[in-house]
């Protein structure tokens, strides 16, 4: 055997014995809505950590952030088809994939963020999530926008009556745009990301979100008050392509379901660290902000016939257990 044989011989087998970064790994596209300062690409990270960490490099996983991938239903519809291999975007965008998913966003449905923390996290979340299979999406894990406030450029608001008229960006969830009609206002479903320039063209008066997510998206640059409702609370799906989870060895789904879940407790303990410090960026904007407010007449004014409007369509029992849970 010639030296030049022995050589290319030595050459591959040292190919075989290479370390994990020079073998083919598998990418993995993480799409999300919230700009890199946000909670949520917090979470994104800690995924990615456990997804490469854990799988010894076998994934490498590429995050998106700010809708790059596609605006809130693009960005499903992409995980739906595979061009996504996972998303995470609001509740609200998941009506044409699973319309009882509306539940979680009837307003005033949950009174503390530890009852709708059992909801999400125990079996009735998993009840609704397992009903995305069947539009080829796999539910991993329920992270969270938070409970919302409205913000506007018009008048404080303080009671109903101050809301007549306004016209003011909403998600496209049903309940959300039954809740703000009642109250009389005019809601206007837009993408997250055409919101600052809606509100700076006052094209809106105003919109509704958690206060993290306001001060992220710097919509205290565009707006003049805030009233601090907690009207809703916004769970966040984090889903992934059915046809490429089911792919995966067993190892590997317990890995992605585990890094699913210890991204969502990320996430939470970011929106929870940086509300204080939100706020705080909010009022030193020049918002004024109104704290305190009774929020029992624009309960009063929404939850039963909002909630009759779900119950309707899809029956009470899964709100009856959204009850108990508390």
């Amino acid at each position: 055997m010639t030296t030049t044989h022995w050589i290319r011989h030595g050459l591959a087998a040292l190919a075989l014995m290479a370390s994990p970064w020079l073998q083919a790994q598998t990418i993995i596209k993480f799409g999300h809505y919230g700009p890199p300062t946000d909670p949520v690409h917090v979470g994104a990270l800690k995924f990615k950590e456990v997804v490469e960490k854990e799988s010894n490099g076998a994934f490498k996983v590429e995050i998106f952030p700010q809708e790059q991938l596609g605006k809130g239903a693009d960005m499903i519809i992409g995980t739906q088809v595979g061009s996504i291999e996972v998303s995470v975007t609001g509740n609200p965008f998941f009506g044409g994939v699973s319309p009882q998913q509306a539940a979680l966003d009837i307003p005033f449905l949950f009174r503390s963020p530890a009852h709708a923390y059992r909801v999400i996290d125990g079996p009735i979340g998993r009840e609704l999530m397992e009903k995305f299979e069947a539009k080829g999406l796999k539910g991993l894990a329920y992270w969270e926008i938070g409970f919302r406030n409205i913000t506007n450029s018009v008048r404080p608001i303080r009671t109903p009556a101050d809301l007549k008229g306004m016209k003011l960006r909403t998600t496209p969830n049903p309940m959300h745009i039954e809740a703000f009609k009642l109250w009389g206002a005019n809601p206007t479903p837009m993408a997250i990301s055409e919101v600052y320039l809606a509100l700076n063209t006052r094209t809106v008066d105003g919109q509704e979100n958690p206060t993290v997510l306001i001060a992220k998206a710097k919509f205290q640059e565009v707006q003049k008050y805030m009233s601090v409702t907690r009207h809703a609370f916004t769970a966040a799906p984090l889903v992934m392509n059915l046809a490429r989870f089911n792919s995966l060895s067993p190892q590997h789904q317990a890995l992605f379901m585990k890094a699913a879940h210890e991204g969502s407790l990320a996430e939470r303990k970011s929106n929870q660290d940086l509300e204080a410090e939100s706020m705080a960026q909010i009022k030193k904007a020049g918002v004024e902000v109104i704290e305190n407010i009774d929020t029992e007449p624009f309960r009063s004014m929404v939850y039963q016939p909002v909630r009759k409007l779900y119950a309707d369509k899809f029956g009470s029992e899964l709100l009856n257990k959204v009850d108990a849970a508390q």
